[in-house]
């Protein structure tokens, strides 16, 4: 496993956050500009991220025997997630800040940060990987994820045409159809659907260190169930995935990329449903902002303790 080139994308992915964080700082980022380039990362760079990364490795039947293995894993993990979710943030007293820190550790950012992190640790197998491990994704938060948010809330409900019709599941769906028809694409179409692809993850990080700014310093050291929010997401669930898949036998590939995706930060979504129900949106982002800086120095450190326990 290329360790090396972990340690050289966390410390990018560190850089563009300072860079976010200054140009909010310095007027270049504001709220209008934030929302538009979050959309167009939704709309527009998520989606090809996906067909590209399906679209991208020839066909074969084992391929897709292990991609279907990896999507069942991808439901198996969010399970475990859940589970532990919701015992782990029973003693928040706040109820909207319990759901939110609920949230946050079961959906990982594993599109925007996710995806450069496989592709450096695992090659252009761990993006193929990953575009599996997305359907689950993207199934689970319109439904899970919204289920845990309507707690105490009338006016939140998962919708059937949500869950099936998506910007997560469509272009997985567009991305499969071309896989399994073994279409081959014009150079122009791949490289089309990479550059809008590579959008992704410089935009949405720059856009993370720029929500960050418009937090107060201090909230960063008054909010102690962030931190221990931050304990559990980025250390205690990845370590015990990997412990207990290593004791069941799974194999070291499947545990590690599992060991990965546990290990990233808090998903983006988590900022955007705070907003789009009015669910303590700053602490929303204060937990994906959080959970997205300190990640640089845990994520290497966690996966070196994952190689331990497997030997």
């Amino acid at each position: 496993m290329n360790m090396s080139g972990l340690i050289n994308i966390v410390a990018c992915l560190f850089l563009l956050m300072v860079v976010g964080y200054a140009a909010r700082k310095l007027g270049i980022i504001d709220n209008a500009l934030s929302k538009g380039l979050s959309k167009l990362i939704i709309r527009i760079g998520q989606p090809f991220l996906i067909i590209n990364s399906l679209t991208k490795t020839a066909y074969s039947a084992e391929d897709l025997r292990t991609g279907l293995i990896v999507l069942g894993l991808g439901f198996a993990l969010h399970l475990f997630m859940a589970v532990y979710a919701y015992f782990a943030c029973r003693p928040i007293r706040d109820l909207d800040e319990r759901k939110l820190s609920e949230f946050s550790l079961v959906f990982t950012n594993c599109g925007f940060i996710g995806f450069p992190i496989l592709e450096s640790l695992l090659g252009p197998e761990g993006l193929f990987w990953g575009a599996f491990f997305f359907v689950s994704f993207h199934v689970l938060t319109w439904t899970w994820g919204l289920l845990i948010l309507a707690r105490g809330r009338s006016d939140i409900r998962p919708k059937l045409k949500n869950i099936l019709f998506n910007f997560g599941t469509v272009p997985c769906a567009i991305g499969l159809a071309i896989y399994l028809a073994r279409i081959p694409l014009p150079a122009f179409v791949q490289s089309f659907t990479g550059y809008l692809a590579a959008l992704c993850t410089p935009i949405s990080v720059l856009i993370t260190g720029a929500l960050l700014a418009t937090m107060p310093i201090k909230s960063f050291f008054t909010t102690r169930s962030l931190y221990l929010n931050c304990l559990h997401k980025l250390f205690i669930i990845p370590l015990l995935v990997c412990l207990i898949m290593h004791l069941c036998g799974i194999p070291d590939e499947y545990t590690l990329f599992a060991t990965i995706i546990a290990a990233l930060p808090s998903a983006a979504v988590v900022t955007m449903f705070g907003e789009l129900y009015d669910i303590k949106p700053s602490y929303a982002a204060l937990t994906v902002g959080v959970t997205s800086v300190l990640s640089v120095l845990t994520l290497p450190c966690t996966i070196w303790l994952a190689q331990q326990i497997m030997g």
